[in-house]
């Protein structure tokens, strides 16, 4: 087996972990009784965990440990950390097992990364095909759901996204050890507080412009995964082992949306193809809110997810490494990506859950039970306004200094 497929492999594992879980969280967290401000505040470990990856986490394993020891040792313990959190049903347990894998997973994310670019003869070049693995595993890892849950499934069921994720956690941990020997980079002489240069980079107009879009795109593309599958198996009709499936033709779309990410942008632009992939999240939000009763409607549009992932925030990294100073470029790309995964996601968690608290309503049924009936129209309405704030911002305020590339694009 080739290195880039050795490494192609590593991402698949890398992404399935997380792909197993998050579609269900919020509504697992739900059939548990949690309220939403518990939701809200298991949603908000894997932000403090991206905070302290960017600040601790990563450097610390960057200059002491080869990276695939790193790996391993971490993915071993996340994945005992999942199992506890799999059965663990009142709130503190399940907070403290989450909170935990989080603060192991998390880094991985940034390791597995310089791994690949330690091993790959050209970075540039290679990566994007590389980290298509990580889009393949996430989509993959549904189709079992298929089999493991049924129709209505309750918590006894659902509890085995975690199960399967720890799973596919130890099997990268013992596949982290055949990694090719990434050490540790103790010669390497950087700022421990480079992110204090990156901060800076926000008083230039067209960054500062850029983050507060980011950040809201970044809100809404989380709260997608909060609310997406609850939306689907409670208003729509689909039946719970097949929402994650549904789920996951968004990453299909993702695959064919990446491979011409690079010739849109040379066409038309950094501002443009922004504006498009904040956009496909306003087109899917408004036909959730107008269409819910539509199932092949609402199945088809989740086709949009490639859009919105590709044409915005894999264009901001990719316009990060073209346009930003050499010097900055590495704290400018884990600022944003400090957005990305953890800020847009700690208020992701607590606003959305928030919101559909105080838009649902008790109804009883013939059989006398007892539901919350959430008013999604409203519900999603709120985030393709957000959307649509933000497309103005970029449309009227952000003005890079190069239009388009000035080069081929990888993806």
């Amino acid at each position: 087996m080739t290195v880039q497929a050795r490494l192609f492999l590593m991402m698949v594992l890398q992404l399935a972990v997380w792909g197993a879980w998050a579609p269900k969280l919020f509504p697992y967290m739900g059939m548990l009784g949690f309220a939403p401000w518990q939701q809200s505040l298991v949603g908000s470990s894997w932000g403090v965990a991206a905070l302290l990856g960017i600040f601790f986490s990563n450097q610390f394993a960057d200059r002491n440990f080869a990276a695939e020891k790193f790996m391993a040792v971490s993915h071993l313990l996340s994945g005992l950390a999942l199992l506890f959190t799999a059965f663990s049903t009142s709130f503190w347990p399940f907070f403290a097992g989450y909170l935990v894998y989080s603060l192991l997973y998390v880094p991985t994310l940034s390791v597995s990364n310089s791994i690949a670019f330690a091993n790959l003869k050209d970075p540039a070049k290679s990566f994007g095909a590389v980290r298509m693995g990580g889009t393949v595993g996430w989509m993959l890892v549904s189709w079992p759901f298929v089999f493991i849950l049924g129709a209505n499934a309750g918590p006894e069921q659902v509890r085995s996204i975690f199960i399967v994720a720890a799973v596919v956690s130890f099997a990268l941990a013992a596949y982290s050890l055949t990694l090719p020997h990434t050490p540790p980079k103790k010669d390497v002489a950087a700022d421990p507080l480079a992110w204090r240069e990156a901060i800076k980079l926000l008083a230039v107009p067209f960054v500062g412009v850029l983050f507060l879009v980011t950040f809201i795109d970044s809100v809404i593309h989380n709260g997608y995964f909060v609310m997406a599958d609850a939306f689907l198996t409670q208003r729509v009709g689909i039946a719970g082992n097949l929402s994650m499936v549904v789920l996951s033709l968004g990453q299909l779309a993702e695959i064919a949306t990446m491979f011409v990410l690079g010739g849109v942008l040379i066409r038309l632009g950094w501002k443009a193809t922004m504006i498009i992939g904040i956009l496909g999240h306003a087109a899917r939000f408004a036909v959730f809110a107008f269409f819910a009763d539509s199932v092949p409607v609402i199945i088809a549009v989740q086709l949009l997810h490639g859009i919105c992932y590709a044409f915005f925030f894999a264009t901001v990294y990719i316009f990060v490494d073209a346009v930003f100073p050499k010097d900055v470029r590495s704290s400018a790309q884990g600022l944003f990506n400090l957005l990305i995964l953890g800020v847009g996601s700690v208020v992701a968690s607590f606003l959305f859950p928030a919101l559909m608290g105080e838009l649902s309503r008790p109804v009883t049924h013939a059989d006398g039970t007892l539901t919350q009936l959430v008013d999604y129209r409203t519900l999603f309405l709120i985030p393709t306004g957000m959307a649509l704030v933000a497309v103005i911002l970029l449309a009227l305020f952000f003005r890079p200094p190069e239009k388009a590339p000035s080069g081929p694009v990888a993806p």
